[in-house]
């Protein structure tokens, strides 16, 4: 790989960054709408849950093979894929129309998020390799 300048590492770092906040912001900005949701789709309080519990579990399954995956077929392109899987997911969840969709979509989003948490990681060991 080419060493990158300056400028084009700072670039890659806050994008790194912003994607692992996004995803790890993303269950804390759900859990302040719950109430509000509650009223919107007069759903249970089961059905918050799972909201939440669909995004976690399908992230927490899919980080290794999300990371394995990069490994093996590159990890731009990978992470690529995970903001446009987390972007769409977040616009699909936004236009929701019931909570069983709103579930579905939070799952899209959570495959995601789960090539975006690794893959930033590695991109960013990668491109700051050699210490200061």
């Amino acid at each position: 790989m080419p060493e990158l300048s300056r400028r084009r590492r700072m670039l890659v770092l806050a994008i790194c960054c912003m994607s692992l906040l996004m995803v790890s912001l993303d269950n804390t900005i759900l859990n302040v709408a719950l109430p509000s949701m509650q009223k919107e789709l007069h759903s249970s309080v089961a059905g918050l849950q799972w909201t939440i519990d669909a995004y976690t579990l399908v992230l927490a399954s899919l980080l290794m093979l999300a990371g394995s995956t990069a490994d093996r077929i590159g990890r731009r392109r990978v992470f690529q894929t995970g903001l446009v899987l987390f972007t769409a997911g977040s616009v699909l969840c936004s236009l929701a129309p019931g909570l069983s969709w709103l579930i579905a979509f939070r799952m899209v989003q959570a495959v995601g998020g789960s090539m975006l948490n690794p893959v930033a990681m590695s991109i960013i060991t990668d491109t700051f390799h050699r210490p200061a």
